[in-house]
């Protein structure tokens, strides 16, 4: 693992630690030659689903670009990274559940405002209004009015 401080290859592993599925290593490593730390995380690598976008187009999983649409939604936010990262986690282990070589980007889309909804409202609503492109203000009212209706029952 080269040091992302130094760029030297050799490096000795001063901790590792398992998230609560057991399925990320996390390791604290330190350089040897300047002794700096910094983190490390493996994970099972498996293949997941392409995605079909609207046009038909096809495109790789990117769960980075899921993450930071995430982030997004939920800045200034009580939503902690742990939080996004346990529901990206479960959300790649649906997805590959499905069995599918491909899913509609449409279903991934719908799944992440389903579980933003349970997280954070607010931050549903963000992402809600860039994912459906609302078009007017009468739009992101009739959303509102939807999400607050599910509330009450």
């Amino acid at each position: 693992m080269k040091c992302p401080y130094c760029g030297h290859l050799e490096n000795r592993v001063v901790d590792s630690r398992l998230n609560k599925d057991y399925t990320i290593t996390r390791r604290r490593r330190m350089c040897d030659a300047c002794n700096r730390r910094f983190t490390t995380y493996e994970r099972l690598e498996v293949t997941m689903p392409m995605l079909v976008k609207k046009d038909g187009r096809r495109e790789v999983w990117d769960r980075h670009k899921v993450v930071e649409g995430l982030q997004k939604a939920c800045e200034k936010r009580p939503v902690s990274m742990e939080q996004i990262d346990e529901f990206v986690d479960a959300l790649e282990r649906e997805l590959q559940d499905m069995g599918e070589r491909e899913i509609p980007v449409r279903l991934v889309g719908e799944r992440v405002m389903e579980g933003l909804r349970r997280i954070d409202g607010v931050a549903y609503v963000r992402f809600a209004s860039v994912y459906r492109q609302f078009k007017d203000l009468n739009e992101f009212m009739v959303e509102l009015k939807q999400m607050l209706g599910g509330q009450e029952k």
